[in-house]
């Protein structure tokens, strides 16, 4: 057998279940808003406010909300089933980003933008939502679960790099609200699909989810959260300053393209982890070793910056003072 060939097997063999292909496809439609959302709402709230500080406030109190309501909007969904909690679910948020679109396009005042854009925390966890598909299709099959953890990791980059890119073209080819409008409606449409697969839907264990331990019960969590607050701070940064340092550039429509190049690596990687054997060791090892990675590759010297080229590192950025109001020049 090539080796090509060997190493799409386990991709080939994930999809070969019925239904697979369809649920996969609803949900990446209603994941790819995922890479929407922030740089549509940093471009339209700068551009009419004229302020990068107040757009990046209000993007990161649209996040904490997220980190507080999503592991409710979850458990809702293991009690009572994907369908039941997610379409309502996902109704809510979508009317937060219609509220934000117009206290934008109409002039509201600040504090509104911040209770639209937190209204829009009760958005389902696509991804989680398919993973715990794939883990009721192959509970036993362990191999096979690795490959749909691997293939979701890459999917997940897949909506962040061209999610942004699809962003700023809206926002800036036709008007600012078009990116978030857009957006709205993938994940409205997508998550109705993604839903209607019901033959592919987890079932229902009341009783499980009644007799779970709490989250924050779980030993070794309290690593993971430090973690990822970390990781989740430096990647909302980068939204954030590279689109200001793009329009300072003159060039945000660029952005976009920018934060996909970012993820074009961890779905390279996602999609290559899948194909090969997890290596042996301890968990905590392996995962010490792939936080030192990213922290090692973050550090990496930057090669020299060409004219009109936008790279910039999130420190640079923010000490930049892009925080100020500034005037807005449309693209």
């Amino acid at each position: 057998m090539p080796r090509s060939s060997r190493h799409l097997a386990p991709y080939v063999r994930l999809f070969a279940a019925p239904g697979t292909r369809a649920f996969t496809a609803g949900n990446l439609l209603a994941r790819l808003p995922m890479g929407m959302f922030t740089v549509s709402a940093v471009i339209m709230i700068a551009g009419t406010r004229g302020s990068y500080a107040l757009a990046g406030a209000v993007t990161a109190t649209g996040l904490a909300a997220t980190g507080l309501v999503g592991p409710l909007t979850a458990r809702l969904v293991d009690r009572h089933g994907q369908a039941r909690t997610a379409v309502p679910a996902t109704a809510l948020a979508v009317c937060g980003s219609l509220s934000l679109v117009a206290c934008v396009r109409y002039g509201a005042p600040d504090w509104t933008l911040f209770a639209s854009y937190a209204a829009t925390a009760t958005t389902p966890n696509t991804g989680g939502m398919a993973r715990a598909r794939w883990a009721y299709l192959h509970r036993a099959d362990p191999a096979l679960r690795h490959t749909a953890n691997s293939f979701e990791q890459a999917a997940d980059e897949l909506c962040f790099m061209t999610g942004p890119v699809l962003a700023a073209f809206l926002c800036t080819a036709f008007f600012r609200e078009a990116g978030t409008l857009a957006g709205a409606v993938l994940l409205l449409v997508g998550m109705l699909l993604f839903t209607g697969q019901r033959r592919t839907e987890p079932p229902v264990a009341r009783a499980a989810a009644a007799r779970a331990v709490p989250p924050l019960g779980l030993g070794g969590l309290f690593p993971l959260l430090l973690t990822f607050l970390c990781t989740g701070a430096v990647f909302g940064s980068l939204e954030v300053v590279t689109v200001a340092f793009a329009d300072e550039r003159g060039q945000q429509a660029a952005a976009g393209a920018v934060l996909a190049c970012q993820a074009a690596g961890s779905a390279a990687a996602g999609l290559a982890w899948g194909a090969l054997r997890p290596s042996d060791g301890p968990l905590l090892r392996r995962f010490a070793r792939c936080v030192g990675a990213m922290a090692v590759l973050s550090l990496l010297p930057r090669p020299p910056r060409a004219p009109g080229v936008c790279t910039c590192s999130p420190a640079r950025c923010s000490s930049r003072g892009w925080g100020r109001r500034r005037r807005w020049s449309p693209a």
